[in-house]
């Protein structure tokens, strides 16, 4: 799809359009999006709002967005726990999106495959305006700085397409992130403002608060010394340091309250432009535990295969402590909102904590899809 400048002058702005439709409704609220269960919102939508934060500031709506899309699986994660998977229609890499989780759920389901896959050798403003999304869940300067698009390049968009609101919150490494830090769930609540979804929200954080509380009660007093680490290769022979930070990415490992062997040797994440390590500076660090991230739908059988029996007949791996104690699990996925939050910090505790988690079921997936449902 081709647009000219002139084009874009001549058609009504997404503002504009959201606007007009709301005083088309003669000051009536307009109904919000539903989920894929059909579900309204949980809290009445006054007829104009804002939503405040960093980097944007203050974004004014008049309705509540119909048609969105983040860049990372974090955002997307948050407004399906909102129950605001229907509206949802792109993703940056769909492989890193971990919603297969939701199988779990009973009544949610998001199709990947029917989701536009943002990230084509880049990512070009051509498909913002493809799929003319409501609202962009999308830190901008993620775009400037990680997408090398202009700032002229964003502010085209948030003009004639949709605004742009987000906050890069997975990790805390990039030397650009100059501004406010949230955590996930003071970033969810900004979504659920964003989406007038208050009650869900808070349905979400006290069961969060619950489990979070149960399982740090059951942890024991000597905190383990972890390293997170992903593969070069599949089988590795190198790996890519990924730090205990303050981002997203890390919520579950700071609620197990571990102790990151990598930022104790001074080895810098790979986010931050770190390089890889291989198994000889690895055994020299020696951590207790190993957790070993990977994208996608990772089964038990195949990182047994292709991870856990190379490190054990690896002639330098093998004499990890991690790899005789049998404590290198999986490590999960890079981009978590509440709920893949919460299947990680499950597999974290039993990975970390066998004796005490076992297999054991830390959250009650009926609830969680209950209040993603809007039973709350």
């Amino acid at each position: 799809m081709t647009n000219t400048n002139t084009d874009r002058l001549e058609a009504p702005t997404r503002r504009s359009y959201v606007k007009y439709s709301s005083a088309v409704i003669g000051g009536g609220l307009l109904a919000g999006c539903t989920s894929d269960t059909g579900a309204e919102p949980t809290t009445p939508v006054e007829e104009t709002y804002s939503v405040d934060m960093e980097p944007v500031g203050p974004v004014e709506f008049d309705a509540v967005p119909e048609t969105w899309f983040p860049y990372t699986g974090d955002y997307a994660d948050m407004g399906v726990a909102l129950g605001q998977g229907g509206g949802l229609s792109a993703i940056g890499v769909r492989a890193r999106f971990g919603s297969h989780l939701y199988e779990e759920l009973p009544g949610v389901f998001v199709d990947k495959d029917d989701l536009t896959e943002l990230w084509q050798d880049g990512t070009g403003k051509e498909v913002f305006y493809e799929l003319d999304a409501d609202v962009h869940i999308i830190d901008p300067n993620f775009m400037v700085n990680r997408l090398q698009w202009s700032q002229d390049d964003v502010d085209e968009i948030d003009e004639y397409v949709g605004p742009f609101v987000g906050n890069t919150t997975y990790t805390d490494a990039y030397d650009w992130h100059d501004y406010a830090e949230y955590t996930m769930y003071e970033a969810f609540e900004k979504i659920a403002q964003l989406f007038q979804e208050h009650e869900r929200f808070e349905a979400f954080e006290q069961y969060h608060d619950e489990i979070l509380e149960d399982v740090q009660a059951r942890l024991p007093d000597e905190s383990p010394t972890l390293a997170i680490l992903y593969p070069e290769n599949v089988p590795p022979e190198s790996f890519y340091p990924y730090l205990v930070g303050s981002g997203t990415q890390s919520k579950h490992w700071n609620d197990l309250h571990v102790e990151d062997a990598l930022a104790r040797n001074d080895v810098v994440d790979t986010q931050a432009g770190g390089g890889t390590i291989d198994y000889e500076t690895l055994l020299e660090i020696d951590p207790d535990a190993i957790a070993i991230r990977l994208q996608g739908e990772i089964t038990q059988e195949y990182f047994d295969q292709e991870i856990g029996s190379h490190l054990q007949n690896h002639t330098i791996a093998s004499e990890l402590t991690a790899v005789q104690d049998e404590c290198v699990f999986y490590g999960g996925v890079t981009y978590q909102g509440p709920i893949i939050h919460l299947f990680q910090l499950e597999r974290a505790s039993q990975g970390l904590y066998p004796d005490e988690f076992g297999d054991e079921r830390l959250f009650d997936r009926q609830r969680v899809a209950d209040i993603i449902n809007g039973e709350v």
